[in-house]
């Protein structure tokens, strides 16, 4: 009996010194340091400069990786739902296939994904009432009218539309998809601020349908106090990386939010003290307000770690500048550039700007390379390929 007791505290010892290993499944719990509005007086926007410790964690990364965050939902969208539906917050119910439960304002919060609609789901949904409205948009032939629908809308909007629900409180939030955690680009370099990682984040808020909405991670991540813990992991991104020849040129194109990573590579040549030649083409509406991190960049500029720096704001001007007008007006000297075995970056929108700086590349080619577009366009391929065209789009 005494041998089992010791070998038991023998185990326990043997466990207290295996370090933890922090992941997506086992989140390390940061502390905020500093969480300000980089956005000035009069700005549309709100961009938080969100500065976490990992002390302790760890945790490493490299310019280009991403940091994740496990969100939780509004606590009012919850309450909505639950006062809309007559549920008892208490209540247990079953959140996965192992059969593990939780009270359903814990599961609504922590859990499950509300703030966004899918094809799958409002076909499950349809299932679980007679209403005929439901039933004719997920049926053959509705998909543009089904896309339209889903477009800026939430859980709540669906149970107050199709309603009567025949199914019980477990059927319902059955349908419902596991919230993903949301990956923010670092905007720091752990050499030049060890034990930190500093995000770049666009708060998310907008009125549709009659209701205003809130980006789950961005106004959460907004409202974090000096103090505040936060379960996080990093995320690395194999697609998106310095050179590793420090002395290569890097031309980065990082409007808005998309400024993040730039940050990080800036930072990181900087720390080295070695680097090639860096061109950063930044942009966002007005340039009293809305230029992110000016100061530092200027600085950085100055000091010669960026070499030129070329900024559009949209709004300051009658006509609207972006950051691929920007780039048409060096396009010589852009051309010279990857020419000479530049690496190209572009972070930020999907939808719109990734899509016209692609374009306007290729233009670009075409045009100072004296080449047709067939041969312009294996041109940014084969840069592709040699992983000196990189995009982090979202």
């Amino acid at each position: 009996m005494v041998n089992n007791v010791k070998s038991h505290e023998i185990i326990k010892k043997e466990e207290k010194v295996v370090p933890l290993t922090y992941s997506r499944t086992n989140p390390f719990q940061a502390k905020v340091l500093t969480n300000i509005n980089l956005n000035g007086p009069g700005s549309n926007k709100e961009t938080r400069h969100i500065e976490l410790s990992l002390k302790g964690s760890g945790l490493s990364y490299v310019p280009g990786d991403c940091l994740g965050i496990f969100p939780k939902n509004d606590q009012e969208l919850v309450e909505a739902i639950l006062a809309e539906m007559k549920w008892d917050s208490h209540e247990e119910i079953v959140i996965n296939n192992k059969g593990d439960r939780l009270p359903l304002f814990e599961a609504l919060t922590t859990h499950f994904e509300i703030t966004l609609l899918t094809k799958k789901i409002m076909e499950k949904a349809a299932e679980l009432t007679e209403n005929r409205e439901i039933l004719k948009l997920v049926s053959s032939g509705q998909e543009d009218q089904l896309k339209a629908y889903i477009e800026g809308r939430d859980l709540l909007d669906l149970l107050l539309d199709f309603g009567p629900w025949n199914g019980s409180v477990q059927d319902i939030v059955s349908i419902l998809r596991k919230m993903p955690p949301r990956l923010y680009s670092i905007a720091s370099s752990i050499a030049a601020k060890p034990d930190e990682v500093h995000l770049t984040i666009g708060v998310v808020r907008y009125k549709a349908h009659g209701r205003t909405r809130k980006g789950v991670c961005s106004v959460q991540c907004s409202e974090l106090m000096q103090g505040d813990n936060i379960p996080v992991f990093i995320q690395p991104n194999k697609h998106f990386f310095l050179p590793e020849e420090s002395d290569s040129k890097i031309i980065m194109v990082g409007p808005g939010t998309g400024i993040a990573p730039f940050r990080s590579f800036i930072q990181e040549r900087a720390f080295y003290g070695s680097y090639g030649n860096s061109w950063l083409f930044f942009g966002d509406q007005h340039y009293s307000s809305d230029f992110l991190y000016k100061d530092e960049l200027e600085w950085y500029q100055k000091e010669g770690i960026i070499t030129k720096l070329n900024t559009a704001f949209s709004r300051d001007t009658e006509e609207k500048v972006y950051v691929q007008h920007k780039m048409l007006e060096n396009s010589k000297e852009l051309f010279a550039w990857l020419e000479d075995g530049a690496y190209f970056y572009v972070c930020g929108d999907k939808q719109y700007m990734a899509k016209d700086v692609h374009n306007t590349l290729i233009d670009i080619i075409e045009k100072e390379g004296k080449m047709d577009r067939e041969l312009a366009e294996q041109y940014l391929n084969e840069m592709q390929k040699q992983k000196r065209y990189q995009r982090d789009v979202y």
